[in-house]
Order: C-alpha cells, then sequence, then structure tokens
C-alpha cells in the first residue's frame, strides 16, 4: 500500500498526516520555530513515504526543500475542504481561523469548494491576533479562551488593528476594567469579523471549525451565540489541514 504524506505549514505550527491505503498511519505536530526546515526534517524522521503533498502558509518551502520524494502542493482552501468533507461529509461551510490568516469555505453538496473568502492581509482576527494579545495578559495563548470565559460580560473592543487592540486594552485595564472581561471583548471581535466572513460566503450549516483556535473554548461558545447553532469541531481540528492535503495526492500527482 501507498503511504501518502499530507504537510501543512503555517506560521506558529506544522502538521504531518500520513495515510496508508486510506487510513492514518502517522500523525504528528511540531512548532514552526525560526528553522522550519530543521523542523520539517524533524516532523519526517522515520518516515518514508511515497510522495508528499504540502500546504498552508509554508508550503512552498516543503517543495523546496530537497526531499527525496516528489513533493506537490496543494491550496489552504482545497485542502481544508478535502480534509473537513473527509471527517464530515455533511459539512456544508468550513471556517479555518489560522495563525496568519482566516477562512471561510462553503461547500457543495459533494465536497467541492463553492465560494471562498480570505483574511490573509494583516493579523485583524487570526490566532496571531489572539497571541499577541495573550502575552499582553501575560497568559499562555492556550489558555487564553478559558481565561475569557471566567468573565461575565464582554467589553466592547472597537479596534481590530492589533497594535490599537492593545493600546485600547490597556487603557481600559489602567482605567480599572476587569482584566477577565477584556480578554472576552477581543474574543468577541475576532468572532464579529469571521461571522461577517461567513455571512458573505453563504453560511450554511453544518457549520464545522477547523485550525487550531478551534481549540479555543470562548471562541466555540461566543461563535455559536452569535450564529445561533452550534458549529462542529472535529478531532484534532489543526490537523484537517495535512489530513486535506494527503487526501489531494490522487489529483496532484
Amino acid at each position: 500500500m501507498s503511504m501518502i504524506a499530507g504537510i501543512d505549514v503555517g506560521s506558529r505550527s506544522m502538521e504531518l498526516v500520513v495515510l496508508n491505503g486510506g487510513g492514518v498511519a502517522v500523525s504528528r505536530r511540531l512548532p514552526t520555530t525560526f528553522h522550519p526546515r530543521q523542523q520539517l526534517r524533524q516532523l519526517l524522521e522515520g518516515v518514508n513515504p511515497e510522495r508528499i503533498v504540502a500546504t498552508g502558509y509554508g508550503r512552498e518551502l516543503v517543495a523546496g526543500a530537497g526531499l527525496e520524494v516528489p513533493v506537490t502542493t496543494v491550496t489552504e482552501i482545497k485542502a481544508y475542504a478535502a480534509g473537513v468533507h473527509a471527517r464530515c461529509p455533511l459539512a456544508r461551510t468550513v471556517l479555518d481561523i489560522g495563525g496568519q490568516d482566516t477562512k471561510a469555505i462553503a461547500l457543495t453538496d459533494s465536497g467541492r469548494v463553492s465560494k471562498f473568502e480570505m483574511n490573509d492581509r494583516c493579523a485583524a482576527g487570526t490566532g496571531k491576533f489572539l497571541e499577541h494579545l495573550a502575552t499582553v495578559f501575560q497568559i499562555p495563548v492556550q489558555e487564553f479562551g478559558d481565561y475569557a470565559l471566567e468573565a461575565a460580560v464582554s467589553l466592547p473592543i472597537n479596534s481590530m488593528c492589533t497594535v490599537f487592540a492593545e493600546t485600547e486594552a490597556t487603557s481600559l485595564m489602567a482605567g480599572g476594567a476587569a482584566p477577565e472581561s477584556i480578554a472576552r471583548g477581543l474574543h468577541a471581535s475576532v468572532v464579529s469579523r469571521t461571522v461577517n466572513m461567513l455571512r458573505r460566503v453563504g453560511l450554511r450549516e453544518p457549520l464545522v471549525f477547523a485550525g487550531g483556535v478551534a481549540n479555543n473554548r470562548c471562541m466555540v461558545r461566543l461563535l455559536a451565540e452569535a450564529l445561533g447553532t452550534e458549529p462542529v469541531i472535529p478531532d484534532e481540528p489543526d490537523m484537517i489541514g495535512a489530513l486535506g492535503a494527503a487526501l489531494c495526492a490522487p489529483a496532484e500527482a
């Protein structure tokens, strides 16, 4: 049976999914760091796929890494559509909030992309936005969502610019506002921008929320409240891009 590797290289992390006869044989994740080529080789250590399909922000890095197996690339939109359709065939809309961009994707009944919108020009509304502001609160980004859920109310944050939002949050803290409420307000501002993207592509249920930010419980709750429906969170949502890339191999080979 052929082994096909899908690699999703993002700004914060890189994921590997290896399919062997259609089933997942290997699943790994490493931080991208400032040495992505070194991390890539560590990610592939002990794995000998017949071919690799790369996606994500750094997919061209994989293609130019001089690996001893054929490497092709696929867009994140196509990879996420394929990965979500495999995990949730009934999905009609996909949301991915990544470290570098946010993607809203509308799917046909057969799982093909019918429309998409992507925010990739600034950090506003992305995982990087939340990561940067978590450092302002001196809280690990993995705990930022739970921290925000401790608040009973959200304080409105008017700016979606990362720098201005930080200034606004700092001013609110200096004025005595509860930091948890400010944190919840920052999450709410991301949700507001995200909901607008989803509506522009034509939101249909089920909505699948994939990518690393889907592990943030505050984002999931606020998104459900804003839309009036619970998003579906697949197992290991941050592995969906790599899975989808591997599934795209037959068409890309």
